[in-house]
């Protein structure tokens, strides 16, 4: 039997959920000054912004999501669930180091280098093999998902580096990296619904 709580769903769910109505909120409250479209959603949380209040709440929030799935997803492998442990911890660290209200900041980008890079490693760390595993936790899709994340980190670099729509391209990384720890969570209950189904049938 897989063990993975069905309160783990709660709190895989509630984060891209709190991530994408943060910095929806921040933007309405910062107004015309600020292009979602080029602007990055740290500038949401920077010092001074309107809403940055806002912003940072949901990287908290975000953080809290990723480290209690990861502890509660033991249906995955070890080195996944650290991964994704560990990009809670750097969502946390983002909201404690909020980027300048102008220029860069080494500090808050390394933060955030490292929180990108463990949350796209991780569902190819925590894939397992057998025909007992959940399909998102088998390696051909937990590859993919990993592919597209880092698909999706190299689109968001090209539109930094070229002023482009950087805001656009994080927005979508962002979103698939805190979705996806939901995907596997639901395809696990699934998974073992179908198993106990199959029991009693």
């Amino acid at each position: 039997m897989l063990l993975v709580p069905r309160w783990v769903l709660f709190s895989s769910g509630c984060a891209p959920v709190l991530l994408i109505a943060g910095w929806a909120i921040s933007a309405a409250l910062e107004g015309s000054a600020y292009d979602p479209v080029t602007q990055t959603i740290s500038v949401l949380a920077a010092y001074g912004a309107s809403g940055s209040w806002v912003m940072t709440g949901a990287f908290l929030a975000l953080g809290v999501c990723h480290l209690l799935t990861a502890w509660g997803l033991r249906a995955a492998a070890a080195a996944g669930r650290v991964a994704l442990a560990g990009g809670g911890v750097a969502a946390l660290a983002v909201a404690m180091v909020p980027a300048p209200s102008s220029g860069g900041s080494l500090g808050h980008g390394s933060v955030a280098a490292v929180g990108f890079t463990l949350l796209a490693l991780w569902p190819v760390l925590a894939a397992t093999a057998g025909r007992a595993t959940p399909w998102a936790l088998r390696p051909l899709p937990s590859f993919a998902a990993t592919a597209v994340m880092v698909a999706g980190a190299v689109w968001f670099l090209v539109e930094m580096h070229r002023h482009g729509m950087a805001g656009v391209a994080e927005r979508v990384v962002t979103a698939v990296q805190s979705l996806w720890p939901f995907v596997v969570v639901l395809s696990c209950l699934r998974h073992r619904a179908g198993r106990r189904a199959e029991q009693s049938a």
